[in-house]
């Protein structure tokens, strides 16, 4: 059985102390949910000191982005070595890097590549507009954003990282995808493509994570689907309470 991942994305959210103190607020009750495994992944300033916080525990920190290069003069990024020093994952092509800051597909896959080298655990985001969802784009989308994503990998490179299916009109509005849809997609699109491109073995190996608008409502009949290896959450995972919850139900989702 695949390991549920349960992931926050902090986004442009807690200063490093906030941040800290968030960690320290849900420690206690996450050691209790071994079965998942817990990421959160603050902005990066904040991130040397919450993995110092989580330091000693299984709670892993993970960042929002990262730059292919090496080193060099690129003003404002960061590079796959200095985010290996504090973290294990790193959040690659999220809808709003791609929206927002013109992130393309080609990007998003030198930035895997670069992650991969640097022995990071790349959390890979694809996801459609409300637009494309409405002319019955969703699944060539999707499925086309899974292949430019994963160009070039090995199957064993690509056993390795984390999927996630984001539809970028549920993300912050409230609206989530119901959990057949998320089913729909995770697994007869992102699963189907990778099983396509590789094998059935590597495409069952891979966790696929929902994110949308999870919260601890919704978060049980999410995750009780099959093809849904966890999520990607952001509001929910910014106070301990709503994420130590979305963990538990998880747990009790998965049957765990």
């Amino acid at each position: 059985m695949r390991k549920p991942i349960m992931a926050g994305n902090w986004k442009m959210n807690k200063t490093a102390q906030e941040g800290v103190a968030l960690v320290q607020a849900m420690l206690g009750e996450l050691a209790a949910y071994g079965s998942v495994e817990r990421v959160v992944c603050p902005p990066f300033l904040a991130v040397p000191d919450v993995s110092r916080a989580a330091e000693g525990s299984e709670l892993r920190v993970g960042a929002q982005d990262l730059y292919w290069e090496a080193s060099g003069a690129y003003t404002g990024e960061v590079a796959p070595e200095m985010v290996r020093e504090f973290c294990d994952y790193v959040i690659i092509g999220h809808s709003e890097r791609r929206e927002l800051f013109g992130e393309t597909d080609e990007g998003v896959n030198r930035k895997i590549i670069a992650a991969l080298a640097a022995g990071l655990i790349p959390i890979v985001c694809v996801g459609e507009t409300r637009a494309l969802r409405e002319e019955g784009r969703t699944e060539s989308w999707v499925h086309d954003q899974v292949v430019a994503a994963l160009a070039g990998l090995s199957a064993e490179q690509v056993a390795g990282l984390i999927m996630a299916y984001e539809p970028i009109w549920a993300i912050g509005t409230g609206l989530a995808a119901t959990p057949a849809d998320a089913e729909d997609v995770c697994g007869g699109v992102v699963r189907a493509a990778i099983r396509e491109l590789y094998d059935d073995a590597t495409a069952e190996s891979v966790r696929i994570q929902y994110g949308g608008s999870v919260n601890p409502g919704n978060v049980f009949e999410i995750m009780s689907q099959p093809n849904v290896d966890g999520g990607l959450v952001g509001g929910a995972s910014l106070k301990a309470a709503d994420f130590v919850a979305l963990v538990r139900e998880t747990v009790r989702a998965k049957g765990l």
